[in-house]
């Protein structure tokens, strides 16, 4: 079997103008997932540009016929043409922005959806190496980045890219000398657009990457927030986080500088076009070779394209920006976990029973290829046997679990449950039937329920509470003053270690799984709370197939066998009453601890 290699977070931006927008065209199929919406907003944006160049054509007539002796009446007929034109105009642009800005936050609310189910769904390599501050950065931050551009900013674009055609159109229309000295003037400014363009996303995607830095640190340091009070490290980790903030800013500013200036150099130079096609427009009509009716709805054109011009430069600045942004984004959504089910996975028995065996299974850290972390390891569990997992510390006891999860695949070896390699299942379907309490349980910030429901999502209140019971979560939820509803804040600041570990022991419960793992269920607890514990966790290993991890051999007396794990190998395996008189490494760990025990 070939391992798997660990997956990885990107982190340099793609090169290349090709490239350079494709981020964004990946964002297209969220939006087409609404296509009235999106139909309905193209059609707006027709309708508002119809209408806005549709009024230079009343203002020329007005200008060369209604203002003559009898024009009183044409003058009230041109002004409501007008004011109709500016109702549809009205109407058309506050459609516009109801349906860009619903379809904006819509395309976000279902992009982050995405994200966070791509990284969930992520192999545990992954999250070895990517910092969680960064994540939710990239989950956070660049996604309201996102939300702009397209709640906002594409909008912006598009009605400006459809006011610069059609204004130019017409001014061909209107006068083509005049046009010509606008169409050179075009790529003096359409230049500056392209050339700055990437230099601007350039940047803004360091000044994305440098918050995410600073997120990062953030939330290590505010999850760790009584160890820095404790060490006195307040004033160090203000510096730090402060240190990269700044660096935050000073990449912000570089950007922001490179907006400020290609917005300057764009708007400067489209309006001193419109004011050169002016000059030589007042000389044509000077010349009678034009009517100021004509003049009048050339400029008025002019001015529209030069509007337009110069607001995409600015959108242009910020559609870079948001470049930058979706780029981070599209590299989670593009990341394939190295753990995964195969195209046609095996099945597993309708009725799992829980039997495990590992045979002949080596595994090695992607980082030290050179030591096995296990080697050549073969045992078999049987369905409802209670197996003892001991040794040193580093000799691959959690590994073990680490495999038989799924959370890696070994180098060579297979593991089998309920004799299907799980290589060839699917993983959820293999997790499905394994219930963990690992050493240190994860506890959410969300009520007592809501945590033990975490095994068995969907799980009715009266199953919560029968679980709860069989854990004797229950002995301490009668003393809280909302029950099973009282919140246990942040990791389950609010709880002592056992009652965090019988949190975890009715999560286990609940799931009701066929297969047990228990990782140091009660290493990191006092002698009454571990009492508490070891009662419960004999409730729920009746009937299951159990491995046991435990450095305590007291918690391990009443295993079936005792599988002794040192450096990567088993080198013993028994029962506790065969491994104690066999001398060996067992027999020395035991003799170690129950002495201390009696010396006590």
């Amino acid at each position: 079997m070939t391992q798997a290699e660990p997956t990885t977070l990107p982190k340099e931006p793609e090169n290349g103008s090709k490239g350079r927008f494709r981020p964004l065209l990946a964002l297209m199929p969220f939006v087409l997932r609404y296509p009235g919406r999106f139909l309905g907003a193209l059609l707006a944006l027709f309708v508002a540009a119809l209408a806005t160049l549709a009024i230079p054509l009343a203002v020329r007539r007005m200008i060369d016929l209604g203002f003559g002796a009898d024009a009183g009446g044409k003058i009230d007929q041109y002004f409501l043409a007008i004011l109709g034109v500016v109702a549809v105009l009205s109407l058309a642009s506050a459609s516009r922005y109801y349906l860009v800005t619903t379809i904006g936050e819509r395309v976000v609310a279902d992009l982050r959806a995405a994200v966070f189910a791509r990284i969930v769904s992520l192999d545990a390599g992954f999250f070895d190496s990517a910092r969680a501050g960064e994540i939710s950065s990239r989950l956070t931050a660049d996604t309201v980045q996102i939300k702009s551009a397209v709640g906002s900013t594409a909008s912006v674009a598009l009605r400006n890219t459809l006011l610069l055609i059609g204004a130019m159109a017409m001014m061909v229309i209107t006068s083509p000398k005049l046009s010509l000295l606008v169409l050179i003037a075009i790529p003096a400014v359409m230049l500056p657009l392209f050339g700055f363009g990437r230099a601007v996303r350039r940047r803004s995607r360091l000044a994305q990457d440098k918050l995410a830095d600073a997120t990062g640190f953030a939330v290590e340091a505010i999850g760790a927030v009584r160890t820095v009070q404790a060490m006195t490290a307040e004033e160090a980790a203000k510096a730090r986080f402060g240190s990269a903030v700044e660096e935050a800013f000073d990449a912000a500013q570089g950007a922001t500088r490179s907006r400020s200036f290609l917005t300057a150099i764009a708007i400067f130079l489209a309006f001193a076009s419109v004011v050169l096609v002016l000059w030589s427009g007042a000389q044509a009509v000077l010349a009678n070779q034009m009517t100021p009716g004509t003049l009048g709805q050339f400029v008025l054109y002019a001015v529209f394209a030069a509007g337009a011009l110069g607001a995409l430069s600015e959108v242009w600045g910020e559609i870079s920006q948001t470049a930058g942004a979706a780029e981070r984004i599209v590299e989670l959504l593009h990341i394939e976990p190295a753990i995964k089910a195969p195209a046609l996975p095996l099945v597993l028995p309708d009725r799992p029973r829980g039997e495990v065996r590992f045979e002949s299974v080596t595994y090695t850290y992607p980082s030290r290829r050179d030591a096995p972390v296990l080697n050549d390891v073969t045992f078999a569990a049987a369905p409802g046997e209670r197996i003892a997992i001991v040794g040193p510390s580093g000799g691959g006891k959690s590994t073990l679990f680490h495999l038989l999860l799924r959370f890696d695949d070994p180098q060579s070896g297979k593991i089998l449950f309920d004799g299907v390699e799980i290589a060839n299942a699917d993983p959820r379907e293999v997790r499905r039937n394994i219930a963990l309490v690992p050493q240190e349980p994860a506890i959410f910030a969300a009520s007592i329920a809501d945590n033990i429901r975490y095994g068995k999502p969907g799980a009715s209140d009266a199953e919560v509470k029968a679980a709860a019971e069989t854990a004797l979560v229950d002995e301490f939820v009668r003393n809280l003053p909302q029950g099973y509803e009282t919140p246990v804040g942040e990791r389950g600041i609010t709880l002592s270690g056992g009652q965090r570990q019988r949190l975890a022991i009715a999560r286990a419960v609940l799931r009701d799984a066929p297969l047990l793992l228990l990782d140091e269920a009660t290493s990191a607890l006092d002698a009454e709370s571990e009492a508490l514990v070891q009662k419960a966790l004999e409730r729920i290993m009746a009937g299951r197939t159990s491995l046991v991890i435990a450095h305590r051999l007291a918690t391990v007396l009443s295993a079936d066998r005792i599988v002794v794990l040192q450096k990567g190998r088993i080198v013993e395996e028994g029962t506790h009453a065969k491994l104690s008189a066999s001398g060996g490494l067992y027999s020395r760990l035991a003799a170690l601890q129950f002495g201390e025990i009696s010396a006590r």
